[in-house]
């Protein structure tokens, strides 16, 4: 069953967005701030690969993407999903 976004919650940083997702994706969280940190998590990578992406926490349980001032939530959210539909 493909992992979908339950809800996006805003942070008191406008280049951060909290989603809670449907399902717990790995054990563990971890964090990255550039796409070389991320090398070893294909996750991470696939997120990474998303235009304006510039740091990324990821806990079993939700994700908190960070972005560039100049990218777009919108293109990202719609991104980000895509590759949340596309994990095994």
């Amino acid at each position: 069953m493909p992992i979908t976004v339950r809800s996006y919650q805003d942070t008191p940083n406008p280049n951060a967005l909290k989603c809670l997702l449907s399902a717990k994706v790995g054990d563990r969280p971890r964090s990255y701030f550039s796409p070389a940190d991320a090398q070893s998590d294909p996750l991470a990578a696939q997120l990474f690969a998303i235009p304006g992406i510039t740091n990324l926490l990821i806990h079993p349980d939700w994700i908190t993407l960070g972005k560039s001032p100049d990218a777009a939530w919108k293109a990202i959210k719609t991104e980000f999903e895509r590759v949340l539909r596309a994990l095994p």
